[in-house]
């Protein structure tokens, strides 16, 4: 049986950032992926923006971790040469009545802070976003968009570069606590993998380095490990209940995507949101220029029963427009086209609302283990931030 210091599951952005920064202290770090590729579930499948901090509850795990991520995810894309590129972002309220929770943002914004925050008016607007239609809008100077992919390879690729071991299709079936360890039992080898997004966000150059398969015949593996984080993403309670820690649960949110087509993509110059949902689900569908210089519309904010549940029943082009035409008018079915959707890890269940914040803790009865749960937005920007955290925690397991 081979005995490692850190065993982490789950290869999305979080388990990989983890992985870069725990192998500057530590050897014999591995991180076990169920897919193919590291990153290839809810890591890439969003909207790639580097966000601000302006959402969430001041004191929050949220709210911290946005905001020093966001500084640390610049300039680890700096270094690396992940594609970035400092935006900006309007946040848009297009009725009288909500300019009184645009300036509640600007409130809470602040009191997280961010920093170059300010409302603008109707003038302002236009001159940032011509087409878009708005009577004020809170302008967000530090977020910014970058490509999801490139990030989590980047990522990936400093842990391996620091002798971290990445085995994709590799997926934990058991946990065993011993005396001062965790016995994991891995299956290896199956291709365990979900459709990937449309080539638009896929090239044979992105996939070039992406770790590979371990072992091609399915195999079963057991390892010993002193410290073992939970970084599973859409399955972390799955993982936890493996441990025998049933203390959350997952509810898959799938958030749908469509790209401008045509002439119609140069109506939009960077980042445009709506105020979030009253309800917390999301924070409403907005348009994002990505690093590719596409346009998206999205995410939109649905429950879903499935965790692999990508494509059933999927919203129609016109839906979009239709939802989309409060920001832009003259956007038309006909400029649309579906994209790619995602699937959130919500903590929150269908019959509730309210914004959960990020779980990060030791488990209750096995503390050689770390669970990391409801790493859903902004978990993208947090990762750099949540793994100095995790960092922390694991120099008090391994002391």
């Amino acid at each position: 049986m081979d005995e490692v210091n850190i065993l982490i599951i789950g290869g999305g952005i979080v388990g990989c950032a983890i992985a870069a920064e725990l192998s500057k202290q530590w050897q014999d770090v591995f991180v076990v992926e169920r897919f193919p590729r590291v990153g290839m579930a809810t890591s890439t499948r969003n909207s790639g923006v580097i966000h601000s901090g302006i959402y969430y509850s001041p004191g929050s795990l949220k709210a911290r971790h946005c905001l020093q991520g966001n500084a640390l995810t610049f300039a680890f894309c700096e270094e690396h040469n992940v594609p970035h590129r400092r935006t900006g972002k309007l946040v848009v309220a297009t009725e009288t009545h909500e300019q009184a929770a645009l300036e509640a943002l600007l409130k809470r914004g602040k009191e997280n802070g961010v920093e170059g925050l300010r409302l603008i008016g109707p003038a302002e607007i236009r001159e940032r976003e011509p087409h878009i239609a708005g009577l004020a809008a809170l302008d967000v100077p530090s977020t910014g968009i970058v490509s999801a992919e490139e990030s989590v390879r980047a990522y990936a690729r400093v842990a391996m570069e620091q002798s971290a071991h990445i085995v994709t299709r590799a997926q934990v079936v058991s946990l065993e606590p011993t005396a001062k360890a965790i016995r994991v039992g891995i299956h290896v080898g199956e291709d365990l993998s979900v459709q990937t997004k449309p080539s638009r966000q896929r090239t044979a150059h992105e996939d070039a380095g992406t770790p590979a398969a371990q072992n091609e015949n399915a195999s079963q593996e057991t390892i010993e490990a002193r410290c073992v984080i939970n970084a599973a993403g859409l399955y972390a309670d799955e993982v936890a209940a493996l441990i025998g820690n049933h203390s959350w649960k997952i509810y898959p949110v799938r958030g749908e995507y469509c790209e401008v087509r045509g002439p119609r993509r140069s109506l939009i110059n960077g980042l445009v949101y709506p105020l979030p949902h009253a309800d917390g689900l999301s924070l409403g569908m907005h348009f994002t220029k990505t690093i590719w210089d596409t346009v998206l519309i999205g995410p939109t904010a649905r429950y879903v029963k499935d965790k692999d549940d990508y494509e059933r029943d999927r919203l129609t082009v016109a839906d979009f427009a239709e939802g989309a035409r409060i920001l832009m008018p003259e956007i038309t079915d006909g400029d649309l086209q579906l994209a790619y959707s995602g699937l959130r890890p919500k903590l929150v269940p269908p019959d509730q609302h309210g914004m959960a914040d990020f779980v990060i803790e030791r488990d209750a009865t096995v503390p050689q283990m770390i669970h990391l749960v409801g790493m859903e937005s902004p978990g993208l920007t947090a990762a750099p931030s949540v793994a100095r955290q995790v960092a922390g925690m694991v120099g008090e397991i391994l002391a």
